[in-house]
């Protein structure tokens, strides 16, 4: 067996609320006890991680002082320093505290509204000096359970005027960062505004500043809607808006389950990994899941390292499948190579396509496509049965 190990090059990274996750559900109390963020921050390091994304609170206590706030901050920029860890990104939580309970950006609240733009300015400014160059953002409770609650078109007014007034502080403090719309369906509210790849890009482009916000999409949201996670991402990829990743697994549409990554649905996972390789998405390979709350210390650490791995193992086999001569000679079958040919050549318009002749539709239509021995050689490369 392969001995798969990080190095810093893979850029590896983890929220701190993945191994600081307790096991605390809906229907149960926690399992684990709270994890202070430095030891968070020194056992990712131990593991081979290369850098940490967080929100404000799992590092500083909502409503803590300033003096607390300080010593804090200082624990964790010396974790940094003695582990060698970047923070990658950086991001608020905008709901958990029920002044949250109807959103953030999007609340019916206007002091609402206007308190989540503060908290996320803030957090913004510990990012730029922590060296961030990535800012997630998640609605997580911009949504809504009945039609008769919220306006939708004004609350996506309301959310424009966020992400507005967002870039414009970025742009006016001269921060290297840009925004990551990350797309969920559902969960924690019945139905989340932006609930997809294609929803958020549509909202990117409404924006003074769209060059500014991209996408983060996650295979389990992107599951949870019943949607082809490895398609989301290419889509991101082809308009230049993959500016971040969350890895983990998920077993379709159902409550967003935070699989450690390559579990739940391997094969999606595989197509993941290898539309990433094609893509040459090059930012940091981010994993957002959950130990499941059957797990104690010693599973978090199991679990953490098994994502790196997972990954490592899965990118392994996506680069044999590409070098396999006969997954050549099945792309070609499949006319894959044909794709990649404009279908107007150059100097043609739409009259010469008028004008061509008529193929043989009947010969055409009548030869197969060749794509189920395609997809058996990547099966047989994911079962490890060829190589």
């Amino acid at each position: 067996m392969t001995d798969y190990k990080p190095v810093p090059e893979d850029k590896f990274s983890f929220g701190l609320w993945t191994v600081q996750y307790p096991g605390r559900d809906p229907f149960g109390e926690p399992t684990r006890p709270p994890m202070d963020p430095v030891r968070a921050v020194e056992k990712l390091a131990e593991i081979g991680a290369y850098g940490i994304n967080f929100h404000d609170d799992d590092v500083v206590p909502f409503g803590a002082d300033d003096a607390e706030r300080d010593r804090i901050l200082d624990g964790l920029r010396k974790a940094l320093a003695d582990t060698g860890l970047v923070v990658t990104t950086a991001t608020t939580n905008l709901f958990t505290h029920p002044v949250f309970k109807d959103g953030g950006f999007t609340s019916n609240n206007r002091e609402v509204r206007r308190y989540a733009l503060k908290k996320v300015m803030r957090n913004i400014d510990l990012a730029a000096e922590l060296g961030a160059k990535v800012y997630v953002a998640w609605g997580g409770r911009d949504g809504q359970e009945s039609g008769g609650a919220k306006n939708v078109m004004e609350a996506l007014e309301r959310n424009r005027e966020a992400y507005n007034l967002l870039g414009e502080f970025v742009t006016d403090r001269g921060y290297d960062i840009k925004f990551a719309i990350e797309p969920k369906p559902n969960e924690p509210r019945g139905d989340i505004l932006l609930p997809t790849v294609g929803h958020a890009m549509a909202f990117i482009s409404t924006l003074d500043r769209p060059e500014l916000v991209g996408v983060n999409p996650e295979i389990g949201h992107e599951e949870m809607a019943g949607l082809n996670a490895a398609a989301g991402y290419a889509q991101a990829l082809w308009q230049g808006k993959l500016f971040h990743i969350d890895l983990n697994g998920q077993h379709g549409p159902k409550y967003d389950q935070d699989l450690r990554f390559g579990a739940g649905n391997v094969r999606g996972a595989f197509w993941v990994v290898d539309t990433l390789l094609a893509g040459g998405y090059d930012g940091p390979v981010h994993f957002d899941f959950k130990t499941p709350r059957t797990e104690d210390d010693k599973g978090v650490w199991i679990a953490a390292e098994a994502c790196m791995t997972n990954y490592l193992i899965l990118r392994e086999k996506a680069q044999a499948f590409r070098a396999d001569p006969e997954v050549q000679s099945a792309l070609a079958d499949a006319q894959l190579p044909e794709l990649a040919k404009p279908t107007i050549s150059e100097g043609e318009t739409w009259s010469d396509i008028e004008a061509a002749e008529v193929p043989d539709v009947e010969a055409i239509g009548a030869h197969g496509m060749a794509f189920e021995r395609l997809d058996q050689l990547a099966l047989e490369h994911l079962y490890g049965v060829r190589s």
